[in-house]
């Protein structure tokens, strides 16, 4: 039987109960005091029990109770009493005890079990509420998180704008991987996709840093090297460790919807499908990922689009699958012959054949964003 406490001023009484639980398989040790102040000075975090009388020098009735329940929030507490009166017992059960028993009424076999089914009363209380507090946690997270998710700034148009985004932790809706996409004035289209490396909250809190800075950046008319540079700054103040980095595509694509201006900043190339054609953004990369380097130019990539085209932008989560279980990783020639044998890019069948590909749900963070504009 785990160690308790027992509160009572009577030197008889205190030793009737030592000799009840001496009866007992494993006797427990027992702490006893004659007073609440006693009591205070006396308890320790491996008691798990407190039998209290009602009736001691510096407290009385239920005051007595609630001093020691203010004191032992987190253990079993039984009232252990003389005084046989109903309406107290009730009383004593709704302030927080877990039995009321009548020091005449009780024996070895009944005060060992009480003792017992108490305790374990309140390890199932005690669960029960921080399961309750993990749901509420969890609903007040998820009401964050989805507040924190991107809604992309793109009128209706001839441009067509798909996303999907698919954190690697469980029971989460947002990750290191980020996206956004935002049309100018003069009716330019940006786009933006990131890793941040790394898969827990701290990361996520800064890809939504960094996407929220890009945005900022590019509602203010700051593009290319400047609107880097300055992201690079917010990363290297709001990063945990000096080891953290971030990768990212930056996708400008002008107002005659025809041409693209594109940073690959360390991060994997876009895939290009133009005029029926299906390949990859070629000259890249344009610089190291955020993090790395000062004093760092990013050189700018021209991408001709022509009339009808598709721009697949995405994080590695979507190419470091591997193949079939095994050591080997699907890669961009893969992904790439994934969208062939589909014959054009759909970001769910794409998404279902990678995971088929691994034998199992994906791992990595994974964010994918396809803009489209038809002939």
């Amino acid at each position: 039987m785990p160690p308790l406490l027992l509160i009572e001023d009577d030197a008889g009484d205190a030793f009737l109960v030592e000799e009840l639980l001496q009866e007992v398989e494993k006797p427990p040790t027992i702490t006893w005091a004659r007073s609440i102040a006693e009591a205070r000075q006396r308890f320790s975090p491996d008691i798990q029990c407190v039998l209290v009388d009602l009736s001691l020098p510096d407290a009385d009735g239920m005051e007595a109770l609630r001093q020691v329940l203010a004191m032992a929030p987190d253990v079993a507490v039984l009232v252990l009493t003389g005084l046989n009166d109903a309406h107290v017992g009730i009383a004593a059960v709704a302030a927080g005890a877990e039995d009321f028993l009548v020091k005449q009424d009780v024996d070895a076999r009944l005060l060992a079990r009480a003792i017992r089914y108490a305790i374990e009363r309140k390890r199932a209380d005690l669960a029960h509420q921080r399961l309750i507090q993990s749901e509420l946690t969890g609903r007040e997270n998820t009401r964050l998180e989805h507040g924190l998710l991107p809604v992309p700034l793109l009128p209706p148009g001839p441009v067509d704008h798909q996303s999907r985004y698919l954190p690697g932790r469980q029971r989460s809706l947002l990750a290191g991987d980020f996206y956004d996409a935002v049309q100018g004035p003069d009716g330019a289209i940006h786009s933006v996709i990131g890793d941040v490396c790394g898969h827990g909250p701290d990361e996520a809190a800064l890809g939504v840093a960094l996407r929220i800075a890009w945005r900022t950046l590019t509602l203010a008319g700051i593009h290319g090297n400047e609107a880097l540079r300055t992201l690079d700054t917010v990363l290297k103040h709001e990063r945990r460790s000096p080891e953290i980095f971030t990768t990212l595509c930056t996708a400008t694509i002008d107002p005659s919807l025809r041409h693209a201006t594109m940073h690959l900043v360390g991060h994997p190339p876009p895939v290009l499908i133009r005029e029926g054609r299906l390949d990859v953004v070629r000259g890249g990369p344009s610089g190291p990922p955020l993090g790395i380097f000062a004093d760092v130019e990013w050189r700018a990539i021209d991408v001709p689009l022509g009339d009808e085209w598709s721009v697949l932008l995405y994080t590695d989560g979507l190419i470091e699958a591997t193949v079939g279980g095994g050591p080997g990783l699907l890669g961009t020639d893969g992904l790439l012959s994934i969208i062939r044998n589909h014959g054009g890019i759909d970001l769910d069948q794409i998404i279902d054949r990678v995971t088929e590909i691994n034998r199992e749900a994906l791992s990595d963070d994974l964010a994918a964003v396809l803009i489209s504009r038809k002939g």
